[in-house]
Parts: structure tokens; C-alpha cells; sequence
């Protein structure tokens, strides 16, 4: 009987589990991608790069999502099985409230396991490929960074770029607009298309094709206009920037050596993420008992607030250790440790509450 309550069990969790995860990145990759095409139209980004940061997000938030799949499993299915009375049939063969402890085990410690490495190893690594890229995005030339259908303004304020459309190789831009002021003389540059080439000393060029150039001092009208074939500007080349990875970026092991109170807070959020979800995996089986009288959403609002406190708890002590408030050891297993007693609280609660009724129902 012990096997078969077992297989039904876990069978349930991972079907459950399952598609939470996958409502979880598909509103999660919809939500990012939508950030992300703003600051493509707004220019902060380019559209090409669009798809890297996803990616990288994507990678960024899984534990949290992992986290929460196995959370919201466990306690929709144990709720359902109250719903159903299925409980009632479980606890009549002898299954008490402990019995669900060691299935729910085996479904949440390779989950767990998996959430730790990618909170130790992915999500650093992740992360610092994000800072890297954003660093080398902006450190491109300004008809790089360009987006379609945006007026970009050049890092000297002494240029404006305007392109109508990219081509699908996104390295020819079509129907061009320079703005550029230069020697007390303005510029209006109109080119059906344009490209960036690199010389042979490795100067980096616009390339403009043909199109018409128009040049004369502000405020008269006196101005030239010049028809060309092929119309060349060169490009400043910008200084690289000394790249100095945040603490979020940095491996796990470099944090374990230089210890400090910002790699300590660092240390445990990232040690916090598999203790979280393994504690939390035990908070849903009191928490998933439905009370007919209270109704059936009273113990899915509270398992909400008990995440949502959890979680925020997570962040303050994270902040304490930083600011050197509390100590390392404290902010490490103190938060879990006190949501372990709740869990053992309300284990005790319920089973003297389930044994109780068991009394009442033998002595009538």
C-alpha cells in the first residue's frame, strides 16, 4: 500500500510540476521580451541583442521560477486531494500526515539540488555574460547602436542618426539620415542605404551610398549640395572602459576566498535559494489542508502570504549581512531555521488536531 500511495503521489507532483513551470517561463519570457523590445525602441539596447538578453534572463530567473513550480505543485495537489477526499482515504489505510513527508522528499531534493547549482554556478555566470554584453553594446560606435524608426543622438551630442529599416543580415541599414554639426557648419546627410567597413589600419567608416549631402552655417542659405555615389565618414573610436564585474557576476568561489560583508550577503541569497525551496516543500503539506467552513481559497491565499513573507525575508537579511548587522552564520541558516519551526508547529497542530477527531469519531 506504502508503494502505490508513493507512485500516486509523485506521479501527481511531477505532472503538477510540470506544467507550473511552463506557465511560469511562458509569462516570465513574455513579460521579459516586452522590456526588452521597449528598450530596443527606445534605443537603450539594439534589436539584434534582443534575444541574447532573454536568454540570459531566462537563465537568470529559473531558480526562482524551479523554486516556486515546486512550491505551488506540492500544494495544489495535496489541496486537491483534500478537495476530493482522497485524504480522508489515505489516513483510513493507516497514511498519516507524516507519511506524505518522504515522497514529497524524493519529488523536491532533485529539484532542490538542480536550484542550487544554477543559484551557485548558472545564474552568476548568466549574469556576468549580461554585464559583459551590455558593456559591449555600449561601447559600440553610435550607427551600431541605432534602432529602426528612432532619432539616436552620437555620445558628443555632434551627430543625430535616423534609419528607416535594417536589412535581415542587420549590417546594411536602409534610407539613412545624418544630423551633424561640424567646423560652425551643419550637415544633412540623405542615403538610400549604409554600412560600417573597417580600413586597413583598423579605422572604422560609415559608408554611405547614393544619397545627397547637404552643408552650410546655421541661419543663412547659403548651403552646398552634394550629390555622391559613395559618401565615407569616419567613426571615432571609443575608449574601452576598465570592466569591474558586480558582486551578483562573480563566481561562487571567488566569494567563499574574499570574504566581506557584500560577498557574505551575496553567499547567502545564493546558499538561501535551495534552503528556501526545501523548507518551503515541507511548509506546503500543512499548509494544503482545505477547511469546508473557512472555504476552499483560505489556504491558497495564506500559502501565498507565506511565500511572499519568506522570500521578502530573504532579501532583508541579505541587506542585514551587508550592512554587517547580523553576522554570516546568522543570516545563513537563521531565517530557515525559524520557518522549520513553524513547519513543525503546524505539523504537531494537525496531528493533534486529526488524531483528536479520531477519538471523538471511535468513542461515539
Amino acid at each position: 500500500m506504502a508503494i502505490v500511495f508513493q507512485r500516486a503521489l509523485l506521479r501527481e507532483y511531477v505532472t503538477t510540476g510540470v506544467a507550473t513551470l511552463l506557465i511560469l517561463l511562458a509569462i516570465t519570457i513574455t513579460t521579459q521580451f516586452i522590456r526588452f523590445l521597449g528598450h530596443a525602441a527606445r534605443g537603450r539596447i539594439s534589436t539584434d541583442a534582443v534575444i541574447t538578453f532573454l536568454g540570459l534572463a531566462g537563465l537568470r530567473y529559473l531558480p526562482i521560477l524551479l523554486s516556486l513550480a515546486l512550491f505551488i505543485s506540492i500544494l495544489l495537489s495535496l489541496t486537491r486531494a483534500y478537495r476530493d477526499s482522497e485524504m480522508v482515504v489515505w489516513f483510513t489505510v493507516g497514511q498519516g500526515l507524516f507519511s506524505w513527508i518522504r515522497p514529497t522528499l524524493l519529488y523536491a531534493i532533485p529539484l532542490v539540488l538542480t536550484i542550487g547549482l544554477l543559484s551557485l554556478y548558472l545564474t552568476p555566470w548568466a549574469t556576468g555574460k549580461s554585464e559583459e554584453y551590455r558593456r559591449l553594446l555600449e561601447s559600440r560606435e553610435d550607427v551600431s547602436a541605432i534602432s529602426p524608426g528612432i532619432f539616436k543622438e552620437s555620445k558628443r551630442g555632434d551627430r543625430v542618426f535616423f534609419v528607416e529599416k535594417l536589412e535581415m543580415d542587420l549590417s546594411v541599414v536602409a534610407n539613412i539620415f545624418v544630423y551633424s554639426e561640424e567646423d560652425e557648419e551643419t550637415g544633412v546627410t540623405i542615403a538610400a542605404r549604409g554600412y560600417t567597413e573597417t580600413s586597413r589600419n583598423g579605422s572604422r567608416y560609415l559608408v554611405l551610398e547614393n544619397g545627397r549631402r547637404y552643408v552650410g552655417p546655421p541661419g543663412t542659405a547659403e548651403y552646398k549640395i552634394i550629390e555622391f555615389d559613395k559618401y565615407a565618414v569616419r567613426l571615432e573610436e571609443k575608449a574601452q572602459q576598465t570592466y569591474l564585474p558586480s558582486v551578483r557576476s562573480r563566481p561562487t568561489r571567488e566569494l567563499m576566498v574574499e570574504r566581506s560583508s557584500q560577498t557574505d550577503a551575496e553567499l547567502v541569497w545564493r546558499a538561501g535559494m535551495p534552503l528556501s525551496a526545501l523548507v518551503m516543500s515541507m511548509l506546503a503539506i500543512p499548509l494544503s489542508f482545505v477547511n469546508p467552513r473557512a472555504g476552499r481559497s483560505v489556504n491558497l491565499m495564506l500559502a501565498a502570504l507565506s511565500y511572499l513573507i519568506y522570500s521578502n525575508s530573504l532579501s532583508i537579511v541579505q541587506t542585514w549581512v551587508g550592512q554587517e548587522k547580523i553576522s554570516f552564520a546568522a543570516g545563513l541558516v537563521g531565517p530557515h531555521l525559524l520557518v522549520l519551526t513553524v513547519v513543525a508547529v503546524m505539523f504537531y497542530r494537525r496531528v493533534a488536531v486529526s488524531s483528536l477527531l479520531q477519538l471523538l469519531r471511535r468513542g461515539t
